[in-house]
C-alpha cells in the first residue's frame, strides 16, 4: 500500500517547529506538526499557582528581526509586552554584595566590577593583534582580547544567565559569532563595532518582552494559527529518502504509520534529531548525538518584599561560579511584567543545576528549594519563609556548544543540504534564546523549499 503524500513534515511542536510550520503554511498545503509530548510549545510552558504567573521553562523573550518579522506578518506582534523600563537594572552577585552591571562603557569606567588594571586591559583592545579564534573557548577568545577579569567578571556570569555553562568549554565561535567575525575582518572588536555600526540592516525590538499571559499561552496561540492541529503524543521513528520523497516513519497511539512528502524540518533537540537521522549518514548522526546539554532547575517562589535586606527591583541577579554558591541567579518577574504576583508580593524565579550543578536536577524538590531558600538568605537577606510555587526540572535544556561546533554543525548542514527538501531547526543551531531559536525554524522552512523548487 502507498504511503499517503503530505505536502510538508515538521518533527517537534516547540518553538523552532511551530515557526517552521507557519513559514511553510504561506507557501505549502498539507503540513503536518507531530510532537512526542502533550502540548504544543516544547520548554514555553507557564502556569498560574495561587494568584502568580509562573513560567516553567523560558522566562523572557528578545524579539530580534527575524522573530519580530514573522510576528508582523502575522499580526502578532501587539501581543508582544515590553518589560518594565526598571528591567534595564541588572546585577551581579560579587564580593558579597549585589552589584549593578553597567551598560555603557562610561558606566562601566566608574563601576567597581573592574579593578584599575582591568579597565586599563579593556581599553588596549584596539591596538592588539588579530588572532585565531576558530578553535578558541569563550575564555580564550575574551581574555585575549578584552583581559581574564572581563572574563570572570562580566562573561562568565553573563553565560551562566544565557547558557547555564562554563565560558571555559564554551566555543567563542558558537557563542559569539558576531564578536569572532568583528575580529577575523576588522582585527579589533571595537574598531568593527563601530564601523558595523553604520551599516543599515534589519532591526528587531530592544529591550525584553513576554507577553500577557505568558510564554505557554503564546505558543498555543501560534499553534491555533495552524491549519491542522500538531498530532500530539507522536514520534518519527526514521527517515529515508527514496528518490525524490522522503518516507517519513511515525509512531502513535493509533499505530505506526508511513508518509511521504518532498519537506522535512526536523524541529527536534539535536539527540533527538540524531535518532531520527541514524538511517540517513553515521556522521551526521554521530555528531548531532554529541552535541552535550545543561540540565535546569527552576525554582519559583513568593516573597514578601518586606521581608528582605536588599530592595526588589530591576530584572533580577546572576552569580558567577566563583562565589561558591548553587544558585545561577534569580529573576524579579513581578518586576518585569505586570500581574506576576498577587498584590504585596513578588515573584522570584531562581534557577539552579547547568554545568555548576548538573546533580540537582535528580534531588528531590525539598534539597533544591532548602538551597535556592539559603542562596537567597545569602545574597538578598532572606528574612521569612518564601511561598513555594513548584518545581521544575528540564535534563537536558540548554545546549552547551564547543569549542568546535560551529564547524561540526557547518558540516551538518552541508551534508544536507545535497538532499532535497530537509533541514534541521533547534536551539542548538544557531543560539539557545527563544527568539534565536524562533528564527531556525523560519531559516529551515525556507530551505526546505528552496531546495524542492
Amino acid at each position: 500500500m502507498t504511503a499517503p503524500e503530505i505536502g510538508a513534515f515538521v518533527v517537534g511542536a516547540g518553538i523552532a517547529g511551530l515557526a517552521a510550520a507557519l513559514e511553510l503554511q504561506s507557501t505549502t498545503r498539507e503540513i503536518l506538526v507531530i510532537d512526542a509530548s502533550d502540548r504544543p510549545g516544547g520548554m514555553l510552558r507557564t502556569d498560574h499557582v495561587s494568584g502568580y504567573v509562573v513560567e516553567r521553562g523560558p522566562n523572557t523573550v528578545q524579539v530580534k528581526a527575524p522573530m519580530l518579522a514573522l510576528m508582523r506578518r502575522l499580526e502578532l506582534d501587539k501581543r508582544l509586552i515590553p518589560a518594565e523600563p526598571e528591567s534595564r537594572t541588572r546585577h551581579l552577585y560579587q564580593d558579597g554584595r549585589l552589584q549593578r552591571v553597567p551598560l555603557s562603557p562610561l558606566a562601566l569606567a566608574g563601576s567597581g566590577l573592574l579593578s584599575g588594571r582591568g579597565k586599563l586591559r579593556l581599553l588596549a583592545e584596539p591596538f592588539l593583534r588579530r588572532g585565531d579564534a576558530s578553535n578558541e573557548s569563550v575564555a580564550e577568545f575574551v581574555g585575549r582580547r578584552l583581559g581574564p577579569e572581563v572574563v570572570t567578571r562580566l562573561v562568565g556570569p553573563f553565560l551562566t544567565g544565557l547558557y547555564a555553562g562554563n565560558e571555559q568549554q564554551l566555543g567563542a565561535d558558537a557563542v559569539f559569532p558576531g564578536l569572532t567575525d568583528l575580529e577575523r575582518r576588522h582585527r579589533s572588536l571595537v574598531i568593527g563595532g563601530l564601523l558595523s555600526a553604520t551599516r543599515r540592516r534589519p532591526r528587531g525590538l530592544r529591550g525584553t518582552y513576554s507577553t500577557a499571559d505568558g510564554l505557554g499561552p503564546f505558543a498555543r496561540h501560534l499553534s491555533g494559527l495552524l491549519v491542522e492541529p500538531p498530532a500530539l503524543g507522536t514520534r518519527v521513528t526514521g527517515v529515508r529518502l527514496e528518490g525524490q520523497h522522503w518516507q517519513v516513519s511515525v509512531a502513535g497511539a493509533t499505530g505506526a504509520q508511513r508518509f511521504r512528502t518532498r519537506r522535512v524540518v526536523i524541529a527536534t533537540p539535536a539527540y533527538d534529531a540524531a535518532e531520527i537521522l541514524s538511517g540517513v549518514g553515521s556522521q551526521i548522526s554521530d555528531t548531532l548525538a554529541s552535541v552535550e546539554y545543561a540540565p535546569i532547575v527552576s525554582v519559583p517562589l513568593g516573597v514578601d518584599p518586606e521581608q528582605v535586606r536588599e530592595r526588589i527591583s530591576g530584572f533580577g541577579f546572576l552569580i558567577p561560579r566563583e562565589a561558591g554558591l548553587s544558585l545561577l541567579g534569580c529573576l524579579f518577574m513581578s518586576r518585569l511584567f505586570p500581574n506576576r504576583a498577587p498584590k504585596g508580593s513578588e515573584l522570584l524565579q531562581c534557577m539552579l543545576g547547568g554545568v555548576r550543578w548538573r546533580e540537582a536536577v535528580e534531588l528531590p524538590d525539598e534539597v533544591v528549594i532548602q538551597q535556592a531558600i539559603g542562596d537567597l538568605e545569602t545574597t538578598l537577606g532572606l528574612r521569612a519563609e518564601p511561598k513555594r510555587l513548584g518545581v521544575a526540572r528540564w535534563r537536558r535544556a540548554i545546549p552547551q556548544p564547543g569549542r568546535a561546533h560551529a564547524r561540526q554543525i557547518a558540516a551538518v548542514r552541508e551534508a544536507l543540504g545535497k538532499l532535497p527538501g530537509i533541514a534541521l531547526a533547534g536551539s542548538y543551531l544557531d543560539g539557545v534564546g527563544v527568539s534565536d531559536t524562533l528564527a531556525s525554524g523560519v531559516r529551515a522552512a525556507r530551505e526546505v523549499n528552496e531546495s524542492v523548487a
